[in-house]
């Protein structure tokens, strides 16, 4: 009687059976549901070579339209079976904006002995749950394994194969938006056109210069942006500066983008010309439509951007067949020299802002203070200057007045210069939800930014939390949306939309959204905001590990704060009691914001003292009161009579 021939799959302490599709680790069973374990055998299959995420989701769910947080969620769930880690992998690399390798060496052997589930009988299986497949709107029975004590080989291996007991509800049809990263089933608006201003690339050799032609990128972003917003989508400076310094191949742009068209070019300059070249090409046959050179003196620069957005609009208008063109009535006259001085230090000012460090935003300042210097009718620089204060005290963890009271009078400004300017409606609304919890006022602001420029992918942005603050979630994530179509590879807008999913009490969505942001860059601090969804689950121990993580890289205070509400929650009390000293002695030594000994409080149920931080905070205007009628940590303060009073006075009672 012949025997069966088992392919096997050998790496570190882990054995594959693939024909039988189980997983040993020094010969014990590792239970893996049926569609992660086909994860895990393509990957070992093709390990050395990067398998593309579509190639993946095309063989794990073959004929079958779905999201791709479903493999994000399969991704994590082996990496926690094999013990590997993303950001130090020994097993499964993630190569960004690509897919996943398998990176350790594999063995390959064949086996007469029956594969290794012959010998898996007496076995204890744990129950591993997998999610439900999210398709085009339908959501499919999810996948389980089952518990099994003291069966045989062979009827554990008929288990192992058919079960499909629904545990598990992962991901429900809402969980669309995980499609935000670089996917093919981004789609642009019906009714609009999406274009893409690739990096310029600097020709000067010289790198002081990228200030200049990051700028130049941007500035080009805006033009287009505001030329016809109902019917040109332009995607937002973060995430086509994902691109820079790359060659990716423009097919995988527009993928990528969602995207039809795509301008490109370079720009060299000297001590006073400018020289810029530009090609407008179309994505889907990569035909270039248009392309010109421009060589000017550096002080028609600012005409020559809305030159360049005019040809290009131009260009797009003739493809579409349309035959009128758009006259420009808005041509300016030659900027004289101090105007282009003013605006070579607001790029230089911009450059620092997008670093988002407290010391990018220190630099930022003084080069937008110096353009404003050489021109005080300059509203963008005192737009920028809003921008930066208005942040600052998040970013620092320093009470906030100071910030507050620099940005307000900065935005004022800007507006009595420009009303129709749309970054500085965004900067106020922000800092009047912020610092006054004037929330009619920032909705009336964030609504009149977005309406002066709908492409404006930071006001959708924005006031997608302000809705989350007011309760308003069905509407955040519709406007998280749009800020996703015109940044769709910013890690904060999709951060933040697990923000929303969290704070809507939708935890499984938003720890699954997280995932998704950490396949991205597992040092992204605010994707680590997984362990409050975990919290908030009952599941402490991956809090905790979640938490253990961000101490390297995440704000300190913070991080303590987050600990010692997690024991406390726990029932470890004694260790959350240690971490809330340390916070205390910080306090003494060296005042810090009041949120962090707050939450920590809370933790440990200590409502009297959470009080005593809360009234602190509020003095201080910190931001966590715009969170204090959707934070679920928040809870068990709720019924209590002082609490009422704090969300009147921040106006956030009902």
């Amino acid at each position: 009687m012949s025997r069966a021939v088992t392919h096997l799959y050998q790496f570190g302490e882990f054995t594959v059976d693939g024909d039988q599709k189980v997983l040993l680790c020094n010969g014990i069973p590792r239970p893996l549901a049926p569609k992660i374990f086909d994860t895990l055998l393509i990957l070992v299959e093709h390990a050395g070579r990067i398998v593309s995420k579509d190639e993946l989701m095309s063989q794990i769910w073959p004929d079958t339209f779905v999201e791709e947080g479903n493999l994000t969620f399969n991704i994590q769930q082996l990496r926690r079976s094999l013990g590997d880690d993303a950001r130090q992998p020994r097993f499964i690399e993630t190569v960004p904006r690509r897919g996943y390798r398998f990176i350790a060496p594999v063995e390959e052997r064949l086996s007469e002995n029956g594969g290794i589930a012959a010998h898996a009988e007496h076995t204890s299986v744990e129950t591993v749950d997998s999610p439900a497949p999210v398709t085009a709107g339908i959501a499919a029975e999810p996948e389980k394994t089952v518990n099994m004590t003291g069966w045989s080989g062979a009827r554990l291996r008929k288990t192992l194969l058919a079960a499909t007991a629904v545990v598990l509800v992962f991901a429900s049809a809402g969980a669309g938006w995980l499609i935000w990263s670089r996917s093919k089933k981004t789609h642009p608006s019906a009714n609009r056109l999406m274009l893409a201003v690739l990096p310029f690339q600097n020709l000067t050799g010289d790198a002081s210069q990228e200030y200049f032609s990051d700028g130049l990128t941007e500035e080009m972003i805006s033009q287009l942006g505001n030329l016809d917003p109902q019917h040109l989508g332009v995607i937002a400076r973060t995430s086509v500066m994902h691109y820079k310094n790359h060659q990716e191949a423009l097919d995988q742009v527009g993928q990528e983008l969602g995207v039809q068209y795509v301008l490109e070019g370079s720009v060299r300059r000297d001590s006073d010309h400018v020289r810029i070249t530009a090609q407008l090409i179309q994505v889907k046959d990569q035909t270039h439509l248009w392309s010109r050179e421009y060589d000017r003196e550096l002080s028609h620069l600012l005409l020559l951007q809305d030159e360049i957005a005019q040809d290009v609009a131009g260009e797009i208008r003739t493809t579409l067949g349309e035959t009128e063109k758009k006259t420009d009535t808005a041509r300016q006259t030659s900027p004289s020299p101090p105007v282009y001085e003013a605006y070579d230090l607001y790029l230089k000012g911009e450059y620092f802002f997008n670093k988002r460090t407290i010391e990018g935003f220190e630099q930022a300042i003084d080069y937008f203070q110096q353009a404003t210097a050489k021109d005080p009718t300059y509203a963008r620089a005192y737009a920028g200057i809003a921008d930066c204060y208005a942040l600052m005290g998040g970013y620092s963890g320093q009470p906030q007045t100071e910030f507050m009271l620099k940005a307000r009078a900065a935005a004022l400004h800007a507006l009595q210069i420009d009303e129709s300017l749309p970054e500085a409606h965004t900067a106020l609304a922000l800092i009047v939800q912020n610092y006054d919890w004037d929330w009619q006022t920032s909705e009336r602001e964030f609504r009149r930014a977005i309406e002066l420029n709908p492409n404006y992918a930071t006001a959708h942005h924005w006031y997608a939390e302000h809705l989350t603050w007011l309760g308003r979630f069905d509407e955040a994530l519709r406007e998280s949306e749009r800020a996703r179509q015109l940044d769709p590879l910013s890690l904060i807008i999709a951060a933040d939309n697990g923000a929303i999913l969290y704070f809507s009490r939708q935890y499984d969505r938003s720890i699954a959204q997280f995932l998704a942001v950490r396949e991205m860059d597992p040092n992204f601090p605010r994707a680590y905001m997984i362990e409050a969804a975990y919290e908030q689950k009952g599941s402490f121990a991956d809090a905790l590990a979640n938490l253990e993580k961000l101490q390297t890289f995440g704000d300190a205070n913070w991080t303590l704060a987050e600990l010692s509400y997690c024991y406390g929650r726990s029932g470890q009390q004694a260790q959350a009691q240690r971490i809330l000293e340390k916070l205390l002695e910080l306090d003494r030594h060296h005042q810090i914001e009041p949120a962090p000994i707050l939450v920590a409080y809370l933790g440990l149920g200590n409502k009297d003292k959470a009080f005593v931080y809360l009234e602190k905070a509020y003095a201080q205007h910190s931001n966590i009161l715009t969170t204090l009628k959707v934070d679920p940590r928040m809870d068990a303060l709720r019924d209590d009579v002082r609490f009422q009073d704090l969300l009147h006075r921040v106006h956030l009672s009902d």
